[in-house]
């Protein structure tokens, strides 16, 4: 929900009223609190695809959640992080 709020606001995507609509939402879809084992998995991809930390940890908690894909600008459209593939949402 960060990111998304951060890309949203940066790139004036949506009205405050949408944003916080789209908050509501995302507020009910399933998350990953910050623990030991996120913060591990995540520099363990930040590792082996050589990407920055916080992307790595954005695909940690997705591949977590069992999600198959996760929707990025930051990362290659279409490649497959561990058992997550990253999709550009812009494209």
């Amino acid at each position: 929900m960060a990111e998304f709020t951060s890309v949203c606001r940066r790139k004036s995507l949506l009205t405050d009223d949408a944003l916080d609509r789209w908050l509501v939402f995302l507020g009910t879809c399933p998350s990953v609190p910050v623990d030991e084992i996120y913060v591990r998995a995540g520099l363990d991809f930040a590792r082996r695809y050589r990407i920055n930390y916080y992307d790595a940890a954005l695909l940690a908690a997705a591949e977590r959640l069992g999600a198959p894909i996760f929707y990025t600008e930051d990362l290659n459209h279409n490649q497959v992080y561990g058992s997550v593939r990253a999709v550009n949402p812009f494209v």
